[in-house]
């Protein structure tokens, strides 16, 4: 029978269970993140107790610590992160409180065609700041920067929140990324689709980004960017491009001028290639009585033998394809393909941000006020891309491409204490994070 009696309890009220998450705030203070949040964020009153960093700071050692919401901050975290003396640990109340005061008021749209009213959330402030932090962090080192945009739908029970086409209530945010990093955010409510006025999203993102001095080369995106106006404001602001195109009737025919295919296998499965010259949206410009700005792509086409033996309503035979046009011409066609896919690791990025950094769990029912929370935790999602690459390097345990809950279990969670021998502050580690030597 199992049995306790040899147990010896011994209290330390300045042992904390997450030891490593100082190598973390030591780490930010190297980069001077607290003086970056302090210079650009809103002034605070002179008897504020609490400046930017310390808010911000203890919201991000949520995460870092294995939280997913700000009641965690008191419950759980407060009384093991206020040993250390990186920041001052505010309530719950008054982290949500700050960012409540970082939002900015919803603005209301209506489309071209159609009757629906679009709620979007701009945040120009914060969006920059965390352009400013990405810098400080060294990202954009590389010359070429391929920018991945797309929209993923946050359900929830938020009282403002509105029906998506998914038939849940929800928000619908557009977020660029430049790697692994989140370069923008925009909230729009759960009735806005993808495609929606998309045009004016992105043109508000690359004047934010050329305002940083961040050149966009290449843009990757889905058939949501597919449309005239979005092409346009994209080739005026990228070299290049690769979108996937919608089907439709003009598509069709260019697929029966294709008379070249060069089969291929992949993933056991015979697939053809072919490619030609494709000028979209020629009718729709003449329609609307405008010129057709637009360059004329390469269009690199797959068509895959459907299982099912259905046929293609537009191409009236048993193939499924699927378009994607570029200005790219030294590629091959299934490096045309490949480059395209890898969007699909941005894509993996919005699980990342649902499920360890707290897109899941919105604080409050106002949309302007999420979009802040948003944005902050897609900052502290770029701050532990930074930290994870960095200390992959110097611990021998880590490697860069671990999720933070394996960053936890291995570097975060290390009883640990500051101690203070001849007068200076130390930190005594209980236990091995494996430096390398």
């Amino acid at each position: 029978m199992f049995t306790i009696n040899a147990m010896k309890l011994i209290n330390s009220y300045h042992l904390t269970p997450f030891g490593g998450l100082n190598f973390v705030l030591a780490e930010l203070n190297n980069l001077k993140i607290g003086q970056l949040l302090n210079n650009n964020l809103p002034e605070l009153p002179l008897q504020s107790k609490y400046d930017w960093k310390d808010i911000l700071y203890s919201f991000w050692s949520i995460f870092f610590c294995g939280g997913d919401c700000i009641e965690d901050l008191s419950g759980n975290f407060q009384s093991n992160l206020k040993t250390m003396p990186f920041m001052r640990i505010p309530s719950p109340d008054r982290v949500l409180e700050r960012i409540k005061e970082l939002s900015q008021p919803s603005e209301f749209f209506k489309a071209p065609r159609g009757i629906s009213t679009h709620e979007f959330c701009f945040n120009d402030e914060l969006n920059t700041l965390n352009i400013k932090l990405l810098k400080q962090q060294n990202t954009f080192k590389n010359k070429k920067n391929v920018l991945d945009y797309d929209n993923t739908l946050i359900f929830n029970n938020k009282k403002d929140a509105k029906t998506c086409y998914k038939q849940g209530k929800a928000y619908c945010p557009g977020v660029g990324f430049i790697g692994k990093n989140v370069v923008y955010i925009e909230n729009r409510n759960g009735n806005s689709g993808a495609k929606d006025l998309q045009s004016s999203t992105l043109k508000r993102m690359f004047e934010l980004l050329r305002k940083e001095d961040i050149h966009v080369d290449i843009f990757r995106a889905d058939s949501a960017s597919f449309d005239l106006d979005t092409l346009g404001i994209i080739c005026k602001n990228c070299s290049n491009v690769f979108i996937k195109v919608r089907m439709s009737e003009t598509f069709a025919q260019t697929i029966s001028e294709v008379k070249e295919w060069e089969e291929i296998k992949s993933s056991g499965e015979v697939e053809f290639l072919g490619e030609t010259t494709y000028l979209p949206f020629t009718l729709i410009a003449r329609r609307k009585k405008r010129e057709n700005k637009l360059p004329m792509f390469r269009l690199v086409i797959k068509k895959t033998l459907r299982r099912d033996g259905q046929y293609n309503l537009f191409t009236a035979d048993a193939f499924e394809y699927t378009g994607i046009i570029t200005l790219e011409n030294e590629m091959n066609k299934k490096e045309v393909f490949d480059f395209y896919n890898q969007r699909g690791a941005a894509e993996k990025e919005f699980d990342v941000l649902k499920n360890d950094f707290g897109w899941k769990k919105l604080p409050t029912s106002n949309i302007a006020h999420n979009n802040v929370y948003l944005i902050l935790t897609a900052m502290c999602r770029n701050i532990y891309e930074h930290i994870i690459r960095a200390f992959s390097i110097k611990f021998k345990n880590l490697k860069s491409n671990f999720r933070i809950k394996k960053f936890i279990f291995r570097f975060i969670s290390v009883p640990a204490k500051w101690i203070k021998t001849g007068r200076t502050k130390k930190l005594k580690i209980y236990g091995n994070i494996y430096f390398r030597t």
